[in-house]
């Protein structure tokens, strides 16, 4: 049986999802090879945890399970420049600015979107009106305020927009990373499967997969589906209150084909597993549920899963491992049960797995 040092505690408050990690074992960098991180399996059965490698995953799989994976793709988000004066000034784009709310990640020219939702700094400076020089032919213009602090920007971009993300902007790591983007981030923080973009930070879980895993998991007869889900920046933010209710949850752009609903229906129906490839795809499926199917649709989401949820689609879930007092944990206690979580948290620093965006693994199914 599963046993951890949160004994007295059951995942209704907040700091219930606190624990003590050794800096150390942050990972800042990496592995050599995506699909050699370690993995912890974590039985939902209360079974004991086992200690494998990442490329492993196969073998968890039985023919005819659905693999859903989040195909969207980081954006280089962050853009460095100065004001006027000389000042150095930063600009983080978080999503395209449509009438006042967030445009869909889906709409076609979202990469070619001039007006943006955008943190920043110094935030004390950059009022309405100012104009920040991110390189020749690229300037960001302060529109209006926004939610939170942040800001409404325009791009003031000689030529395409994405063309200039791409020349100048930079990728937006997290900042428990505590350094500054690297040539090898263009490539590691981005799954290989990445194709629409629209994130500001990676769906984390799915940087552990090769094109060689992935196909030893389709010729053992799995299929994989396809969804969108743009991760914002909020995935990264603690949980100020202790009571959970009191939290607002971020909204995050999504999208399910028609093809993927399909698959994912059929599965169901058929009694056959739908593993989750990261919190960001258990948000996606488990709002787009209507009468007890998926639904293909785009839309927003801020759905709050948490101890107490009743999960209706997936069954099994790949999962990197999170912030204390996260949402994203609290996701991951409500699917595999708050005390098996936070005992396998406990084992995993206890064995000096690597944890967050760069780090292991954990599996639960």
């Amino acid at each position: 049986m599963w046993t951890s040092g949160h004994r007295m505690k059951d995942g209704t408050h907040v700091s219930d999802y606190e624990y003590d990690l050794p800096p150390g074992q942050i990972a800042r960098y990496p592995v050599e090879r995506r699909d050699q991180s370690r993995l912890l399996v974590v039985p939902k059965d209360g079974g004991p945890f086992q200690h494998r490698v990442f490329s492993d995953l196969v073998d968890l799989f039985n023919p005819g399970d659905v693999l859903v994976v989040n195909e969207s793709r980081v954006i280089p988000a962050r853009l460095l420049g100065r004001k006027p004066t000389g000042a150095p000034a930063e600009i983080l784009l978080l999503r395209p600015w449509a009438g006042g709310g967030a445009a869909s990640a889906l709409d076609p020219e979202s990469d070619e979107a001039t007006i943006w939702e955008a943190l920043v700094r110094p935030g004390g400076k950059l009022k309405p009106g100012r104009v920040v020089n991110i390189a020749p032919g690229f300037d960001v213009e302060i529109v209006d305020g926004a939610p939170g602090g942040g800001r409404i920007v325009r791009l003031v971009v000689e030529g395409s927009v994405r063309e200039a993300l791409e020349r100048h902007g930079h990728v937006p790591l997290p900042p428990y990373l505590e350094r500054e983007d690297e040539p090898l981030d263009r490539e590691r923080y981005q799954t290989v499967y990445a194709r629409v973009p629209g994130s500001v930070a990676a769906p984390t879980a799915g940087l552990h997969f090769t094109p060689e895993l992935l196909g030893a998991i389709e010729a053992k007869g799995v299929h994989r589906a396809a969804v969108t889900l743009d991760v914002g920046l909020g995935t990264f933010r603690p949980v100020e209150v202790d009571d959970p209710n009191q939290h607002e949850m971020h909204f995050e752009s999504y999208f399910i084909s028609d093809e993927a609903a399909r698959a994912i229906n059929a599965a169901k129906v058929e009694r056959r597993r739908v593993w989750a490839v990261g919190t960001t795809v258990v948000r996606t499926l488990e709002s787009a549920v209507r009468g007890g199917q998926v639904e293909a649709a785009g839309g927003v989401t801020d759905l709050f899963v948490r101890p107490g949820y009743a999960f209706q689609v997936v069954d099994g879930l790949v999962t990197n491992f999170h912030l204390p007092r996260s949402t994203l944990l609290m996701l991951v206690a409500a699917f595999a049960g708050y005390e098996g979580v936070m005992a396998a948290y406990d084992t995993a620093v206890a064995d000096s797995y690597r944890f967050y965006s760069y780090g292991d693994a954990m599996v639960v199914g």
